[in-house]
């Protein structure tokens, strides 16, 4: 089971970052969402969002992504299992 997905995210000035993010914390089975503005371009924003939830559906999450004209540029993180594991190797270095 899905419990977190960190995505770099493609999508066009509108919506915008509050209202996408707010429709993605909508999504049933998604606890809370995260969204961060990472670059702007002449046509596309780029933002990193973080979905957390019991057990998420990615083909979902994509589709909703995909209605609001945005596309996955990559997966970043994904915690599965019981419960979510903090990456702690870049901390403790």
């Amino acid at each position: 089971m899905i419990r977190r997905l960190v995505l770099d995210i493609l999508k066009p000035h509108e919506p915008g970052l509050v209202e996408f993010v707010e429709q993605l914390s909508r999504l049933e089975g998604v606890t809370g969402a995260t969204g961060k503005l990472v670059e702007i371009e002449e046509n596309v924003r780029t933002i990193r969002v973080s979905i957390e939830g019991e057990d998420l559906d990615v083909e979902r999450i994509d589709a909703e992504i995909a209605d609001m004209s945005g596309s996955i540029h990559s997966i970043d993180e994904v915690s599965c299992g019981d419960r979510v594991v903090e990456d702690r190797w870049i901390t403790d270095r």
